[in-house]
């Protein structure tokens, strides 16, 4: 998601440490201050979310003064983990997804958010339903929701005489990016642009489908790897395997027109926006719905959110709740509307002012397109998830490699799942 200069691993370590002392609960039931609010998160001079989410609430509290805790990005749940199991009293947590949430909440780690998440201000938040556990109890609120559409370069389907797209079959995806691809070697252009994520194939398929990637029955991907191999015989998309090797960007076969689509989350609009400010890119684009099987009705896409939670341990536990509702609510899905971030908190106001920022399109398909019909969890949750997604990612990289068939593949992942994560 490409969100620069990071703190090092020792400096999260050394801010953290403070914090831990065991039990200290020393919250004294009032949300009011002073109070110093402790918040982890990852790459915090790269995510810009967090300091307009920091920014406006230390705005509307004055009392109450925001301390990161920054962890770097590829450590961060194996360090919130050690964190959550040693006692430490970080206020609040942040969620980066559901299976690490899962855990945690499973493990009683997390205060107990079920009273705000069932309120009328956060019951129609998009992604809440992935945080709730059994016995209909919640223990995190999103505050970001993304899901999957289609960008595409519309001065390139300009020059190619082509419509821009509104309502594709995946049929007709791969049809219309064979037609878009041109040039060759240094100069090719390619229709469109599959990253390496299984998410591509495996998500769509069950998000479109109603599969179940938790098994046993994976034979619903077998269409939508049908539809990823086409593109790349056909040579409409970049080989998967070169991809893979050279550690192809999405952004940048986007950004510096390598690529006329790229099916896409929403995290990448705030990308855009800021490089286009930046002048680092010229990119004239716009977003259509994400193709859909034929026969289907309405658009069906995939997402994940993002979330804050309260420690079960947190020093200011009622400040920390206060935070959360306020990040999560009306207020903090403005601030991060702002700068191009998708709340989970999408009213029509919202989607109204996300529309008029600069650079923003403004046609009817674009805005559509971020108003699907559904949005589906891009992975379950459950304790076989990590296991499970391992085996996902392994298969996918040999079926797109053809180092083994698509039935073969597909019995190979049947079959490990049993054995493997039963």
């Amino acid at each position: 998601m490409n969100r620069r200069k990071l703190l090092a691993y020792g400096a999260a370590v050394a801010a953290a440490a403070p914090l831990a002392a065991c039990g200290s609960n020393d919250d004294d039931s009032s949300s009011s201050g002073p109070v110093e609010l402790t918040i982890s998160v990852w790459s915090m001079d790269s995510t810009p979310e967090f300091k307009a989410l920091f920014d406006a609430f230390q705005k509307a509290n004055p009392d109450i003064t925001i301390k990161p805790v920054d962890i770097l990005a590829a450590d961060y749940p194996t360090k919130v983990t050690t964190m959550l199991a040693g006692g430490d009293s970080t206020d609040v947590i942040t969620m980066k997804n559901v299976i690490d949430y899962a855990r945690y909440a499973g493990r009683g780690q997390l205060k107990d958010l079920t009273s705000a998440a069932t309120s009328s201000t956060f019951s129609s938040a998009n992604g809440l339903d992935a945080f709730k556990q059994d016995g209909g109890k919640y223990f995190a609120l999103p505050y970001r929701q993304d899901f999957w559409v289609l960008y595409y370069n519309k001065k390139l389907f300009d020059a190619a005489g082509k419509t821009y797209p509104t309502n594709l079959t995946w049929d007709q995806y791969v049809d219309l990016a064979k037609s878009l691809t041109a040039g060759a070697g240094q100069n090719k252009v390619y229709g469109t642009y599959h990253h390496t994520w299984r998410s591509i194939v495996q998500a769509i398929a069950a998000a479109q489908t109603g599969g179940n990637q938790l098994g046993p029955d994976y034979s619903f991907f077998t269409d939508q790897y049908k539809t990823a191999l086409a593109l790349q015989d056909g040579g409409a998309t970049l080989d998967f395997g070169t991809a893979k090797t050279q550690k192809t960007g999405y952004a940048s076969m986007f950004e510096t027109k390598k690529t006329t689509m790229l099916p896409m989350g929403t995290w990448f609009i705030a990308k855009i926006l800021a490089d286009k400010k930046a002048g680092t890119t010229d990119v004239d684009w716009a977003i259509a719905p994400l193709p859909q099987r034929p026969g289907g009705t309405g658009v069906t896409t995939f997402g994940s959110p993002t979330a804050f939670a309260v420690n079960k341990n947190a020093k200011h536990s009622a400040a920390a709740q206060k935070f959360v509702e306020f990040a999560c609510g009306p207020e903090g899905a403005k601030a991060i509307a702002a700068i191009g971030v998708v709340p989970a908190l999408l009213t029509e106001d919202i989607r109204t002012s996300y529309f008029a920022l600069a650079g923003m399109p403004t046609d009817e398909t674009s805005k559509k397109a971020f108003n699907p019909d559904k949005i589906n969890l891009e992975m379950p949750v459950s304790d076989k998830t990590s296991k499970i997604d391992t085996i996902l990612n392994e298969e996918h990289d040999l079926i797109m490699t053809k180092a083994k068939s698509i039935d073969g593949g597909i019995a190979e992942i049947t079959s490990r799942v049993k054995n493997e994560a039963s």
